[in-house]
């Protein structure tokens, strides 16, 4: 029985962590959490930047991805989950490194919340100031 070779990513984006799996299959498919990606991620925009790496890669129905993600909101799982598919497609095929780099799916965006600050009333937000 041949076996069949598994490739995995890690993404993460603000709170969100993304596992993400690839490989070679005739039937493309993505699957998150057990759910298709347009089940999972209720936003068209959101859909197309989880989705993205495979259109730049034009890999997009040779490759079945399935992944898990935890946390944060719609907006950081679709960050994490592109970045975990971007580095999962990197060990399937190195030679998509230039097209994934160009596109700059390779970065981690580290921005995350600031945390608030004892005396303020947010991060940054001060109390307002009264002279008399």
């Amino acid at each position: 029985m041949a076996k069949v070779e598994k490739y995995y990513g890690t993404g993460r984006r603000k709170s969100s962590s993304a596992r993400v799996w690839v490989k070679p299959a005739t039937e493309a498919k993505y699957t998150v959490n057990e759910k298709t990606v347009d089940e999972y991620l209720c936003g068209p925009l959101w859909i197309r930047e989880a989705g993205f790496p495979l259109a730049v890669t034009e890999t997009l129905d040779r490759i079945e991805v399935w992944a898990t993600v935890k946390g944060g909101g719609p907006r950081g799982q679709a960050g994490a989950l592109a970045l975990g598919l971007s580095r999962a497609l990197l060990k399937y095929n190195p030679n998509l490194r230039p097209a994934l780099k160009e596109a700059g799916l390779l970065t981690r965006d580290s921005r995350i919340v600031e945390r608030k600050k004892p005396g303020l009333k947010k991060a940054r937000k001060k109390p307002q100031f009264s002279k008399r």
